[in-house]
């Protein structure tokens, strides 16, 4: 037992010290420090066909000296090599924005998953996709964070005004529901109290000029009708 636990002992000393010496031979110094890796920025397709560019910092270090030297031929250019990879192959899986009937997890059922709402899923998902590519360098990747995200240049302005006009479209429903609101509940209160008897017609204008002051974008200029209401 004693001779077996020794020839182990040697054998593991053996080949540390052989990947040292490969390293040595090589010219390479392998730093067992964490270390960042800033890939230049990409232009990737949406899945929904837009392209972004996005840009990501992954924080690394080699946990297998013997695999980084002896598996790959340049260990920091493969992983960046990998980095860029996985970064394309999950950004495709994901819209910029939320999108209707898109499935983002690959269980078939539509989520609201995207680029700038799920930044810190998508990021783990590249994170799990870099190591499994790297582990054959015996390279460990600590974390992945997304540092920047854009729509590319060229469509920049247009997704900008799609943007604005969904926002003004989002904020009209909320004043016209809100109109709407406003002027049942006047004329079930007209009703109720019996302050006044309005024929549909009469209810029709009354209806109209509200909505009208309501949803309007200026101010009102109030008219005094002196005369009889019919």
């Amino acid at each position: 037992m004693a001779s077996e636990g020794a020839d182990l002992i040697t054998a593991v000393t053996t080949g540390t010290n052989a990947a040292a010496a490969a390293a040595r031979a090589n010219g390479k110094k392998i730093s067992l420090k964490i270390m960042t890796l800033n890939n230049s920025r990409q232009k990737i397709n949406d899945c929904l066909g837009n392209p972004v560019e996005i840009g990501i910092a992954v924080m690394w270090k080699v946990t297998d000296t013997a695999k980084a030297v002896f598996n790959v031929d340049n260990y920091k250019e493969y992983l960046s090599l990998q980095c860029d990879s996985a970064l394309r192959n999950i950004v495709r899986l994901y819209p910029y924005d939320v999108a209707p009937g898109v499935d983002t997890t690959g269980d078939g059922i539509a989520d609201e998953g995207s680029l700038r709402g799920s930044s810190e899923v998508v990021a783990n998902r590249i994170k799990e996709e870099i190591q499994s590519k790297v582990d054959e360098a015996g390279i460990e990747i600590i974390e992945a964070r997304i540092t920047y995200l854009a729509y590319a240049p060229e469509i920049a302005a247009v997704m900008l005004q799609r943007q604005q006009a969904s926002a003004i479209i989002d904020a009209r429903k909320m004043i016209v529901d809100g109109a709407v609101g406003m002027v049942e509940m006047a004329l079930d209160r007209l009703d109720k109290n019996g302050t006044v008897n309005l024929d549909e017609e009469r209810k029709a204008a009354m209806v109209s000029n509200l909505l009208v002051v309501l949803c309007g974008n200026k101010d009102a200029q109030p008219i005094v009708n002196s005369g009889s209401l019919y």
